[in-house]
């Protein structure tokens, strides 16, 4: 079994059994993997806020989010996120390309 060292060495695959070709035969360094781990915790600080919203809206999001099989707080912020993201790149062409 090959060992990589970096995520780049992952490519882009066709199809599904293509990327189970390449899995049984290639796998992430273990330092990868931690720095991987050790990576995601950066994110856990947060900051809890208040949001008031109509109660539909939340019902029809929190159906939503269950039909996708995600936490209805981890969806909005997915979608904020993404947008936050638009937003910069409509603003600022030239600094995300």
């Amino acid at each position: 079994m090959r060992t990589f060292q970096s995520w780049e060495e992952v490519p882009l695959f066709d199809s599904e059994s293509a990327e189970a070709e390449f899995w049984m035969e290639n796998r992430p360094d273990i330092r990868l993997m931690e720095a991987a781990v050790v990576g995601s915790q950066q994110w856990t600080d947060s900051v809890t806020i208040t949001l008031r919203m109509d109660p539909r809206m939340l019902a029809r999001i929190k159906r939503l989010a269950r039909s996708r099989y995600l936490n209805y707080q981890s969806m909005i912020k997915q979608w904020l996120s993404e947008r936050l993201e638009q937003e910069l790149r409509e603003r600022s062409p030239n600094r995300f390309p």
